[in-house]
């Protein structure tokens, strides 16, 4: 299976081109429905595809959990994926893939891996409500290829939340308000669970926020905020003080947005957040490449606050000066 992941550096350059690639896979015949769907993962989130090797059960293990496996030392949770989006089926899961993501190592039990596919983020679509229902909110972008089957991909951070349970209350607990009154922050993410911790930071620092489900959206909301500015003849900067923005999004990615603000002139001073799961130094390097300000992994809303607080109080500095 280490065929499948020859060319990495080839796959890495395709950061910041609004491309990637998806390794598809099954999880078996969904008994609800009677068919077997194609489901995608980022081939940038995948460590290793490989037989799945002996799971030793752990206690208090969340129920899609199946137990964990030592991977050159290290003990990986193993999360069944049919099981986890409820999709009650006899299919053996005889692979796992290996991913890392957010600091984490996990695997997925699937039924097969297919092939990899390389797409353009503008080929991949926001779910239908109905697909995301039936889902559970596991899926964060959809795309139909020329043999008409319909490729799902999947939140591996929902999965990631809801199984390694690292959402801590306490960390909010610890954050302080910022002292800067009338500060909006413009954000966009496609996950569910990320827009939601996300939310939550902003609303203990004390400042607004304006969602977006992808780079699409936010691209048009600082449009529609650019054009009210010129019409009432103030600064966008006065309208939004900080973009924070992922990196994988169906439609526009992080770093096209992001070429995006700090190429045009009419965003000058906003300071951009690349805020992502993909935290590795290649990321980063491109983030900054593209004129991001600063880049924070997700799931550490400590660091995101501070980073926050830091950048805007230093933009409302230079906008005073």
């Amino acid at each position: 299976m280490s065929e499948l992941f020859k060319n990495i550096d080839a796959r890495t350059r395709l950061a910041g081109t609004n491309k990637l690639e998806i390794l598809l896979f099954s999880l078996g015949v969904d008994a609800r429905t009677g068919r077997r769907e194609t489901f995608g993962i980022n081939v940038f989130k995948v460590r290793e595809v490989m037989r799945t090797p002996a799971i030793t059960a752990a206690p208090e293990m969340p129920s899609a959990v199946e137990g964990m496996v030592s991977l050159r030392g290290a003990l990986v949770p193993v999360v069944d994926l049919a099981r986890y989006a409820g999709m009650a089926n006899e299919s053996p899961r005889e692979i796992m893939i290996v991913t890392e993501y957010n600091g984490h190592t996990q695997g997925f039990l699937v039924e097969a891996v297919d092939t990899i596919l390389r797409l353009d983020w503008a080929q991949m679509r926001v779910p239908p409500d109905m697909m995301t229902a039936n889902l559970g909110g596991l899926v964060t972008a959809v795309t139909e290829l020329a043999d008409n089957r319909l490729i799902m991909m999947l939140d591996v951070e929902k999965v990631l939340s809801e199984t390694a349970r690292y959402d801590d209350e306490i960390v909010f607990q610890s954050i302080e308000p910022m002292q800067e009154s009338d500060v909006t922050i413009l954000y966009a993410d496609d996950s569910s669970v990320a827009r939601k911790q996300i939310e939550r930071t902003l609303g203990v620092l004390g400042v607004r926020s304006i969602a977006s489900v992808n780079g699409r959206a936010a691209w048009d909301e600082l449009k529609r905020m650019a054009r009210l500015a010129e019409s009432s003849d103030r600064k966008v900067s006065d309208m939004v003080q900080l973009i924070l923005t992922d990196v994988e999004m169906p439609e526009m990615d992080g770093y096209i947005l992001t070429k995006l603000v700090k190429s045009d002139p009419r965003f000058s001073g906003i300071p951009v957040i690349m805020h992502s799961s993909l935290s590795g130094m290649s990321n980063q390097q491109l983030g900054r490449s593209v004129g991001v300000d600063e880049y924070v992994p997700k799931f550490e809303p400590q660091r995101l606050a501070e980073t926050l607080r830091r950048l805007i109080g230093r933009a409302a500095v230079n906008a005073a000066a």
